[in-house]
């Protein structure tokens, strides 16, 4: 038996207007999954033990998690679902629609529902958000939040509809921590939710620091990574198609870093960025 197996997923409490809602912090991602392979990807997450799932209109998969949650044993109340809205579908309206759509194809409504990217050459991304509000209090979305947004987007959301989203979902890993915008987060309520939290493998799990701590604590590279971010307050969400893999990410629930290895680690941010940058992209 793993420690996982006998240790709790720890939640986050997100702020849900006058409400709030636990989510998991250990999550299930399936960015770059196709459809008919996410079904069995999520459906063996959560035998494993995961009870977050994180999806996204633009990953063309809502249905293969949807099949997924329908076919599990798992009730759907004790699974904690995220989708995103895309790019060309920002405004009030039209994200309105786009999250009919996602219903429609996840079988069931999303917990979370976010906006992936901010677009600021749309100007759009407050109506947006506005949308996202109209949602929770008709309570068709237990909390809304964003992802890729900078200060300066997070800030306006606030100035203009009087509150700060409950989660920002931004590439982070230990080559691009985010310190600036992690302590923004702190200081206003927001969780930090990490994509790309191995910094898609490759190099990262290669580096000799990482390697050393692993070494020591017994685990492998990538459990090391992810136990990083849970200790430093991150949701995460890893996503592999491997049910190996898959239960290698779960079980990082029994062991810690020590300050010794937080400080290895945190001297690797270098602010490499992998995806694009939220202040210019525009696809």
């Amino acid at each position: 038996m793993t420690d996982s197996a006998t240790t709790t997923v720890p939640t986050v409490s997100l702020r849900a207007g006058a409400a709030s809602v636990e989510m998991p912090q250990l999550g299930f991602g399936v960015w770059q999954v196709p459809d008919d392979e996410a079904t069995p990807a999520v459906r063996t997450a959560l035998e494993t033990g995961y009870r977050s799932i994180d999806t996204a209109a633009i990953y063309g998969n809502e249905r293969g998690v949807g099949r997924a949650l329908a076919e599990s044993d798992v009730a759907r109340e004790d699974v904690f679902v995220t989708t995103k809205a895309w790019n060309a579908d920002q405004g009030y309206d039209a994200t309105l629609a786009a999250f009919d759509a996602s219903v429609d194809k996840l079988g069931s409504a999303p917990d979370l529902y976010l906006i992936h990217w901010p677009r600021p050459d749309l100007n759009a991304y407050v109506d947006t958000y506005r949308a996202l509000q109209q949602l929770r209090e008709d309570g068709r979305v237990r909390a809304v939040g964003v992802c890729n947004f900078n200060v300066d987007h997070l800030q306006r959301v606030y100035d203009e509809l009087g509150e700060f989203p409950a989660v920002n979902q931004i590439e982070l890993h230990p080559l691009l921590q985010q310190a600036q915008l992690r302590e923004f987060h702190a200081a206003n309520g927001i969780h930090t939710e990490a994509w790309s939290p191995l910094a898609q493998g490759g190099e990262l799990l290669a580096d000799p620091v990482i390697a050393e701590i692993a070494q020591k604590a017994g685990r492998a590279p990538a459990q090391v990574i992810l136990r990083w971010h849970l200790q430093i307050g991150n949701v995460v969400i890893p996503k592999s198609v491997t049910p190996e893999r898959i239960a290698a990410n779960f079980d990082v629930l029994g062991f810690e870093l020590d300050d010794e290895d937080l400080s290895a680690i945190a001297g690797l941010d270098a602010g490499t960025r992998l995806g694009p940058d939220p202040a210019t992209f525009d696809a």
